[in-house]
């Protein structure tokens, strides 16, 4: 999940903003009140957050998994552009082998970090960076200052792995016990106390709430007391792509160990805001707030319900691209507002950059579009929003790429072409696939889509060696 704090543009025309950017890992749409009133989970700070700024109901990740997002989030730019389309590193193998992967954030891309810095921001990163494989490609090399734990792991997998000591190459043990969330918010709090009078950029990319499931003892407890009071059918069946196992998504959120996950990290965003408002510039700092993918629903102890989406991370159906997506910025969003316009991670780069006073560039073209417009009450100048995922997903989601025109979702199978329509206004869920009663905006929305694959240079399926059957090509 994404918190970002810009300063004011109503500021003296001196006066840059400041930035504040809250990345929660796999943290989906629903598990948050603000989006979900019927949450098992406890978000006051987050639901504050919602309350004083501006609600995106449409607000989507560029990527079902989570490099491909962080790319999309640092750069302003589809991570198809350069075959960063899975997580760094996978690539697997079902009917036919995945696309080729290109696995690091490359030093010739512009990052936000960057970018900034060339406006005289001081910058800072805490947290998942899984953006390159050696130090070379991680935050300080990135235009990042300082780096409080980012390094090649997409989990936190060293040590006590939530709890120090952490073994994390890029972040001290703290006291025996320590929580990682917590750690990671008083490091942010510590870097905006000691660059309050000047620019700044500090990027907080919670590993949480990422596997492994591990939760504050005391949270847990409360959590397992509420399970015990909800009853009902925990799981169904989804659709099996690769291997012979049934494959199941929940449908209930009862889980008290990921509930705990949950409410730590919105303790630890509300540590910071605390600290906003401690140093005088709660009026000088915008806030916003996305995930880099869907839920886990589907695998590896689907923890969390996405209902009424369908499907969750590693899938591209709703459950796995549409997340929370806030934005705070007094002066230009009315608290308690909400936006129906769909926009994407990879915008916000090119709204920091301008509302610093600069120019976005990048590597190559900049896909987001400054959010400003729809922040201020009004639409976008975009005609589509585009995903492209040749893998077979660790969650079970199939080789697919998608286009949202509208209300209208087109969804194309990489294994053999086939398509699926979709009204995302009356069929939220994606459960009536009415693409053969629709065959001219079938075949509109796939010719955009053929284009704009071209465009990117996107990368397709190959066969399972020489003599094995063709995969589908565009």
């Amino acid at each position: 999940m994404l918190l970002i704090a810009i300063s004011l543009p109503a500021l003296a025309a001196d006066t840059k903003p400041s930035f504040v950017v809250f990345l929660v890992d796999d943290l989906g749409y629903n598990d948050i009140g603000a989006y979900n009133p019927d949450s098992f989970y406890d978000t006051p700070h987050v639901d504050a957050l919602a309350a004083s700024g501006m609600k995106f109901t449409d607000g989507y990740a560029a990527n079902p998994v989570c490099s491909p997002t962080r790319f999309g989030i640092q750069t302003g730019r589809y991570p198809t552009r350069k075959d960063c389309t899975n997580f760094f590193s996978g690539r697997r193998a079902g009917k036919f082998n995945s696309a080729p992967l290109h696995d690091q954030l490359d030093l010739e891309e512009v990052t936000m970090a960057e970018a900034l810095k060339e406006q005289g921001y001081a910058t800072f990163f805490a947290g998942k960076w899984h953006l390159g494989k050696t130090e070379e490609h991680w935050p300080k090399a990135q235009g990042y200052d300082v780096n409080a734990g980012g390094h090649n792991r997409g989990g936190p997998y060293g040590g006590k792995k939530y709890f120090s000591p952490y073994g994390n190459p890029r972040l001290s043990d703290g006291p025996d016990g320590e929580h990682l969330p917590d750690r990671l918010a008083q490091e942010t709090c510590n870097f905006m106390e000691e660059n309050k009078d000047q620019p700044f950029l500090a990027f907080v990319s919670f590993y949480s709430v990422h596997t492994p499931l591990m939760g504050r003892p005391d949270l847990v407890e409360k959590y397992k007391k509420r399970a015990a009071e909800i009853s009902g059918e925990e799981f169904a069946a989804e659709e099996q792509v690769f291997g012979d196992k049934p494959r199941n998504v929940r449908i209930l959120q009862k889980h008290a160990v990921y509930a705990a996950m949950v409410e730590a990290m919105d303790e630890a965003v509300g540590k910071v805001m605390t600290k906003v408002d401690e140093l005088g510039l709660a009026d000088n700092v915008v806030v916003a707030f996305t995930s880099d993918n869907g839920g886990l629903s589907t695998s590896e102890g689907s923890p969390t319900s996405n209902l009424p989406h369908r499907g969750g991370k590693g899938w591209i159906y709703e459950g796995g691209i549409r997340e929370p997506f806030i934005v705070r910025w007094p002066g230009v969003t009315e608290p308690g507002a909400t936006s129906a316009v769909p926009v994407m991670s990879t915008d916000f780069f090119p709204t920091f950059v301008k509302a610093a006073g600069g120019e976005p560039k990048g590597a190559g073209p900049i896909d987001g579009i400054d959010l400003i417009p729809a922040l201020k009450g009004g639409s976008l100048d975009r005609e589509a929003l585009y995903w492209h995922y040749p893998h077979y997903s660790n969650q079970g989601g199939f080789p697919s790429g998608a286009v949202r025109m509208g209300d209208w979702k087109l969804v194309e199978r990489y294994e053999d072409g086939r398509v699926h329509l979709y009204n995302l206004a009356n069929d939220i869920g994606e459960q009536n696939d009415v693409a053969a009663e629709h065959d001219e905006r079938v075949q509109q929305m796939r010719s955009k889509l053929h284009t704009w694959y071209k465009e990117v240079d996107a990368k397709f399926l190959e066969p399972k060696g020489k003599d094995g059957p063709m995969p589908w090509r565009p």
